[in-house]
């Protein structure tokens, strides 16, 4: 079959709280950012695999709070005082490990927002004991703040996780592709993503429904049928 030309559209995530899908394995952490009057000495470290949700759940609680989001290499340049005025959330922390401006960046605003009474959530993907933050401070900073990991994914989360990342790209697969998925790929979020952007290129490009016969043409599984 001829390939149909596609368009390399971006995908638009929704990053509302009625989207976020709770299971076992995010409760607490969804618990966390939903009482943050409850985090001792109000900061949290919020870590989780590529795609776990940690952006989702940062705009979450900047929407109930507002609080202003950034990336940590951001930091740089930044007027700290005027930011420490009101809750933060500083993405990716461990990007800085060896940024040394960025990184006395945030031990400022850091120290500025427990001293006015502010919150500062830091986002990260590994436990923060293994960020090796150049600055020593900073290292000890993170680590002695409160810490919820997302959990790798069960069922029910990675089968809600799939719908909304193809819900994001607007598209609709038939009724089996997502229960067949979930018994074949690796269990990652990232894996996740991964397979919906390929099944949607290739849906694009060979003008195909997005069945479960192009999910294991995917997956290469050569007894997919339907």
């Amino acid at each position: 079959m001829a390939e149909q030309l596609s368009f390399d559209l971006p995908a638009k995530p929704v990053l509302g709280r009625d989207d976020f899908f709770v299971s076992p394995a995010n409760a607490l952490a969804v618990a966390m950012i939903e009482a943050p009057q409850s985090w001792p000495a109000g900061k949290l470290v919020l870590t989780g695999p590529a795609g776990a949700g940690k952006t989702h759940l940062t705009h979450v609680w900047a929407d109930s709070t507002g609080a202003r989001i950034l990336s940590a290499p951001d930091l740089v340049g930044q007027d700290i005082p005027a930011l420490s005025q009101g809750p933060v959330a500083v993405e990716d922390a461990p990007a800085i490990a060896t940024n040394t401006p960025a990184q006395n960046a945030l031990f400022h605003l850091h120290n500025l927002l427990m001293a006015q009474g502010q919150r500062l959530l830091i986002t990260g993907r590994s436990s923060p004991n293994l960020w090796n933050l150049s600055l020593p401070d900073l290292q000890s900073r993170v680590q002695g703040a409160a810490h919820i990991a997302l959990d790798a994914p069960d069922d029910r989360l990675l089968a809600a996780v799939l719908a909304k990342l193809f819900a994001d790209r607007q598209i609709t697969p038939r009724p089996d592709v997502i229960p067949y998925l979930l018994h074949r790929m690796d269990r990652s979020f990232l894996a996740a993503t991964h397979i919906v952007e390929r099944l949607d290129r290739a849906a694009l490009a060979q003008g195909r429904t997005l069945s479960r016969r192009l999910a294991g043409e995917i997956l290469e599984v050569p007894e997919a049928n339907g």
